[in-house]
């Protein structure tokens, strides 16, 4: 019968039963899974919500990105049980079961572990400032502050590493990492897995897409990711999906650029980040000394509880400065947002159509060129410009680790993904463009400068909406 003991159970609300494993009955001196999970390191990220500013517009997207790397982790499991014959059979020399399942649901769990408050939006206006994004930034902590815990690591509930086998921090932090041109070689069996965290679809991608569609509302079973499982095996290419599993691809692609319409760069949502970068600009030497990789346990402590709750206590400050902020995000916390939508305007961009170059391709480029066709009277309006941006297809301008190709069932033939029309249908990437003002008195001035900006960049794609 099944040893229960040194396993525990975790329910969730996509996934059911979540598994791993417990101190209880290892050996002396072997970490579990719990103890890694229990770590200050991952429950911080209880304090971090997973739609960084969207849970302020949609109330039951509550979600963290602890719920989202314990999901991650499960679902690196059910990538393993499915690809590792392949993977075994392309990569002759890839480690055990044990070691790729441990690797798999380490690297999963961890993936997430650089992120400060309010996710990706940190990353821009605050990490991007000493060279760092999440992912570096995590890897120097798996490096460091978690290598003793990843290394002893043994089992995982499905499979025990080989005698003399010890997971190696480094493979953790290649995986967690995007792919970099002139990145540090590493052996052909990693980077096939590489592709399961950057790729098209991934064991990232795929829980956060199930999970923010269930938690805001927007959907309860948002895509088929049994099938997309199903029919995705390792070839001598790179991650392959089986013809019969592609329009489940095409699907989950289309899926997760709805949410971006729908959910992250939904007008209030992206209202409220504008206002948070001009506060958090004028806010942020008072709120974190500097380079996170020399205040790491600083760092540790920095979440989305304890900076609202250090925010919250400045508006009581003596000090003019901290009292002034205080009183800007007293008002900001109760979404007395200054700023308004006026208009938008989406660009769906075609495969062969370039954004470089275009007056679209940046908000300062964008905001200038506004300014200047404004008539002169309302040149020094207050206003802002958002010009978000969503990729469908990550292969078509960085690399996807391999993940781009479809198995031909009737020729046996391994081919890229853009040669099936269905694919090639997918826009490469959109632009939502915004323009934000303090009021509407102006919106049909502003209106008809936003034809004329996005007019041009749209008359090439029949496409656009």
């Amino acid at each position: 019968m099944r040893q229960f003991r040194n396993e525990s159970l975790s329910h969730d609300p996509l996934h059911g039963y979540i598994t791993f494993t417990s101190p209880e009955g290892l050996p002396e001196g072997e970490v579990s899974e719990r103890q890694v999970i229990d770590h200050p390191w991952l429950q911080r990220l209880r304090q971090i919500h997973q739609l960084q500013t969207a849970w302020w517009v949609f109330p039951t997207a509550e979600h963290t990105r602890f719920q989202h790397v314990l999901g991650a982790m499960h679902l690196a499991s059910r990538a393993v049980s499915g690809l590792l014959e392949s993977l075994q059979h392309v990569c002759p020399d890839v480690p055990s079961p044990g070691y790729v399942d441990s690797l798999m649901r380490l690297s999963a769990l961890l993936h997430d572990v650089g992120h400060g408050p309010f996710g990706h939006f940190f990353d821009t206006h605050f990490l991007a400032r000493f060279g760092l994004n999440h992912e570096s930034l995590g890897a120097e902590i798996i490096r460091g502050e978690l290598a003793d815990l990843v290394r002893r690591v043994r089992r995982s509930p499905n499979a025990v590493l080989e005698p003399g086998e010890t997971i190696d921090p480094e493979h953790v932090a290649f995986l967690i990492t995007r792919p970099r041109d002139g990145s540090a070689e590493a052996p052909r069996w990693l980077c096939m897995l590489r592709s399961l965290f950057s790729g098209l679809y991934t064991v990232d991608n795929m829980d956060f897409v199930l999970r923010d569609a269930y938690m805001s509302g927007y959907s309860t079973r948002a895509f088929d990711l049994n099938r997309l499982l199903h029919y995705t095996r390792f070839t001598e290419k790179g991650l392959t999906i089986h013809e019969r599993g592609l329009s489940a691809l095409v699907q989950f692609i289309s899926v997760r650029a709805d949410l971006f319409r729908a959910i992250y760069f939904h007008r209030t949502v992206r209202a409220i980040d504008v206002e948070l970068q001009e506060l958090f600009a004028d806010s942020r030497d008072l709120l974190f000394p500097g380079d996170p990789r020399e205040h790491l346990d600083e760092y540790q402590r920095l979440t989305e509880w304890s900076l609202l709750a250090e925010v919250g206590r400045w508006g009581q400050s003596d000090e003019p400065r901290r009292r002034a902020l205080g009183e800007r995000w007293r008002r900001f916390l109760r979404r007395q947002l200054r700023w308004r939508m006026a208009c938008e305007r989406t660009i769906f961009f075609a495969p062969g159509q370039s954004e470089h170059g275009s007056v679209l391709s940046s908000a300062t480029t964008f905001e200038a060129a506004v300014r200047d066709l404004l008539p002169p009277a309302l040149r020094d309006l207050p206003l802002r410009v958002d010009t978000a941006r969503h990729v469908h297809r990550p292969g078509a301008h960085v690399p996807a680790a391999g993940q781009n190709y479809l198995y031909e069932p009737g020729t046996g033939r391994i081919l890229r993904l853009d040669e099936r029309e269905l694919f090639r249908r997918i826009p490469v990437s959109f632009r939502i463009c915004r323009l934000y003002t303090h009021d509407a008195g102006h919106v049909a001035e502003l209106s008809r400068v936003m034809d004329q900006l996005t007019g041009a960049a749209a008359a090439d794609d029949p496409t656009n909406m």
